[in-house]
């Protein structure tokens, strides 16, 4: 029997109730929100195991709500929808869901996914630290440094700025296009490739400032790339 907590955003009452009998049935404890709002508010306040999580809520996009709680921390996110077209389901594997399952589902199939992905979540947080040469992405903390001789530098990047080194440096060599970045980094409504341009420059910018020059590589009409290099 478990004693993991999920979290249920779900604004269908229906939906939330099957939900809480099956898995309070396994053991598993349960709070839930109808909307966005008050789902992030309980996010923040009870620190849950597992998310389950609509992308269709009266007051915010699903995937905006995912993003959020992918900036907040690494909590396991299970999106439930009754969107069906495989477009839907691609888009939230690229926001960062852990599985996706659409209604109507059976409850036990539900029971087992969640027991799936909490079994394989539980060495989740040592991955949290990522080193690029000299570079430290530290998803957890939120935070990117820069090793040098005399300390850490810290690269003080915004929210936006952090999501894209966290996203090139998972590969280090692969060339990202503009369109796969935003896709990644901004859902919901992205900003234009001319942003994300900017974002960049800034970027590189305190990389060079910190000591890794020449990390950040712009590919010619294509996208970007992050070099494992030491500067």
């Amino acid at each position: 029997m478990s004693n993991d907590l999920i979290l249920i955003i779900e604004d269908e009452p229906e939906t939330r109730d099957l939900m809480h009998r099956y898995l309070r049935r396994e053991g598993f404890r349960t709070v839930d929100a109808p909307n966005a709002k008050i789902g992030l508010e309980h996010y923040r306040k009870l620190k849950p195991d597992l998310v389950l999580l609509d992308i269709t809520l009266p007051d915010q996009n699903g995937y905006e709500v995912l993003a959020e709680i992918r900036r907040l921390g690494n909590t396991r996110v299970i999106l439930v929808t009754g969107r069906r077209e495989i477009i839907d389901e691609l888009q939230g594997f690229r926001v960062g869901s852990d599985d996706y399952v659409t209604k109507p589902f059976h409850p036990d199939v539900l029971v087992a996914r969640v027991s799936t992905v909490l079994k394989r979540g539980v060495d989740r947080t040592a991955n949290q630290l990522i080193r690029v040469g000299n570079l430290i992405v530290d998803y957890s903390a939120h935070t990117a440094s820069v090793d040098q001789p005399t300390g850490q530098k810290d690269l003080n990047l915004t929210l936006k700025e952090f999501s894209l080194i966290d996203c090139l440096a998972r590969t280090p060599g692969r060339v990202f296009e503009r369109s796969h970045l935003i896709d990644k980094c901004y859902p919901g409504d992205g900003p234009l490739d001319r942003t994300i341009d900017s974002h960049m420059c800034n970027l590189r910018s305190k990389l060079e400032a910190a000591g890794a020059s020449c990390m950040l590589v712009t590919v010619r009409g294509v996208g970007y790339r992050l070099e494992n290099s030491d500067g």
